[in-house]
């Protein structure tokens, strides 16, 4: 079993530097072009099933995704693998400190959200853990010889994988996920690893780290 976990493309709130959580913030343009790019390079990989955050920018990612590399698939919608829910901090931008109260709070949720016990009126790292691992073990369970294509989002992509991660205690593994990046898994009798980290299928001259200080 191979599971392709894929961020989303990137966003208008991704470019402004805010936080989007469960608001539901659409791919851009640019946000589109990876997408395209990244389906066209993962042509001839066939995709049994295919699951998806029920926010727009994950759903088309995967839609795009799924278009440009031939599979003609349904995308399953799964709330468990929908991103971290930030709360008071839907929308906050995360650069400039004279727009919001709580700016040790979010650079400590950048350095190592485990150390918060969450977002204001919204979810902590662990609950997001629990639920996105409870999707991907399920998946795993499974256990049979089909390819995946999940489509999610940074903070949830991390916090699904992070009990498959050399160093889970390093929660970010050094920087947020990288728009359309891919990690993917091999799983065998219920247990998995990560074989590729982040891979980027577009030219890594597109990486845009939005998060770096």
């Amino acid at each position: 079993m191979l599971i392709y976990v894929i961020r989303h493309g990137e966003t208008p709130a991704n470019m402004e530097g805010k936080l989007s959580g469960w608001t539901d913030d659409p791919l851009n343009e640019n946000g589109r072009r990876l997408a395209v790019i990244t389906g066209r390079n993962m042509k001839g990989i066939v995709f049994d099933e295919c699951f998806s955050s029920p926010l727009s920018r994950a759903r088309e990612t995967a839609e795009i995704v799924l278009r440009e590399s031939g599979n003609e698939i349904p995308v399953i919608i799964d709330d468990r693998i929908k991103e971290i829910f930030v709360g008071d901090w839907e929308g906050v931008s995360f650069r400039d400190p004279d727009h919001h109260a709580f700016i040790e709070d979010i650079k400590t949720y950048f350095l190592n959200p485990f150390e918060l016990n969450g977002c204001p009126n919204g979810e902590n790292a662990r609950a997001v853990c629990e639920r996105t691992q409870a999707f991907l073990k399920e998946l795993m369970a499974r256990d049979d010889d089909r390819n995946y294509l999940v489509s999610t989002h940074g903070f949830a992509m991390r916090a699904m994988l992070n009990f498959l991660y050399d160093h889970p205690e390093d929660f970010w593994q050094s920087h947020m996920p990288y728009n359309c990046c891919v990690n993917i898994i091999e799983a065998h009798g219920g247990k998995g690893k990560v074989i590729a980290f982040d891979k980027v299928y577009y030219s890594e001259e597109d990486i845009v780290d939005h998060y770096s200080e």
